[in-house]
């Protein structure tokens, strides 16, 4: 049976290796697959794997063998699942790998646009202490997170961890779902709630078509003007020009984001944007999630080969 793997740089790229994979079947791993290169490499295969290589009814038609995609993440929208399904091919999934891995980094951004350490200790290494005459400066507001409120839009895994972590904190946390549960300390509300109540408003949202660039003009204009905007989930929730015009006219007083509309970005008016932090698609790449990801890929396709699909996915 061969296998092969259309990206696997990004969960490989030298400490994570393939052996459960490559125990199943024959394996091929190709770092990265233009899209004229998907056809010829995956000739033959019965198994794909991919993460971000898009594979839909063209690729199908002529990969009359192909019986199983693994997409590598939670995210599936890079597949056509409704043609896969139409050509007999079960898509799975792998939905909890990274839920820790998202949620400290949502904190990582969170405390560095309070507390700036980054911008600190570039500061120190230009001399600006060495040359100081008090003991201690700030080159940006010192803000604690005790006592602040944390809105989080969408409360799956990721969130609900994120809101495990604002307890700790000493936050007070309210959330806009579809599906509340009742929490003693989780405030459920509407957008216009949390809109006007939060000091940190964090995204945590698949992009559909009633998420996509939900976070516009209105939604900014409704948000505090000393609150922030942390988006670990998906870049197509927002509008990325309306976000940049709220921070450079002091709207809001910061974001950071860790996803965009289009990975990666040729141009994107948020890089560079006043009081935004961007870090490049790496909340789920911790040494440890990835260790999952790749366990839980072969789990999936040990299972599959079993007669007893898990974490298949559907439209």
């Amino acid at each position: 049976m061969k296998i092969v793997v259309l990206d696997g740089y990004a969960l490989n790229p030298g400490d994570n290796p393939w052996d459960a994979v490559a125990a199943l079947g024959e394996l091929k791993v190709y770092d990265r697959t233009a899209p004229e290169e998907i056809l010829s490499r995956s000739a033959g295969a019965e198994i794909l794997m991919t993460n971000k290589t898009p594979l839909g009814e063209a690729e199908f038609a002529k990969l009359p063998g192909l019986r199983y995609i693994g997409v590598l993440a939670t995210g599936y929208n890079v597949v056509d699942v409704s043609a896969a399904a139409r050509h007999g091919i079960t898509v799975t999934n792998i939905p909890t790998y990274g839920t820790d891995s998202v949620a400290e980094h949502t904190f990582a951004l969170m405390l560095e646009l309070c507390r700036g350490v980054g911008i600190h200790a570039a500061s120190v290494r230009r001399g600006e202490w060495s040359a100081c005459p008090d003991y201690s400066y700030s080159v940006t507001p010192q803000i604690e997170l005790r006592g602040k409120t944390l809105g989080l839009v969408g409360y799956g895994r990721i969130a609900r961890r994120t809101a495990e972590i604002a307890r700790a904190f000493g936050m007070r946390i309210l959330c806009n779902t579809p599906h509340p549960t009742e929490e003693s300390d989780v405030c459920f509300c509407d957008r216009d709630t949390l809109c006007r109540e939060s000091d940190f408003i964090s995204l945590h949202c698949p992009a559909k078509p009633d998420t996509v660039n939900m976070i516009d003009a209105s939604f900014l204009a409704a948000m505090k003007p000393t609150a922030y905007l942390v988006n670990t989930s998906r870049g197509q929730l927002v509008v990325e020009e309306d976000l940049r015009d709220a921070l450079e006219r002091g709207r809001i007083a910061g974001a950071a984001v860790d996803v965009l509309s289009c990975e990666p970005p040729k141009e994107n008016v948020l890089i560079g944007a006043k009081n935004c932090i961007v870090t490049p698609h790496i909340a789920w790449a911790t040494r440890e999630a990835r260790a999952r990801l790749m366990a839980a890929a072969a789990e999936n396709l040990r299972a599959y080969l079993a007669g007893k699909p898990i974490n298949a996915v559907t439209e």
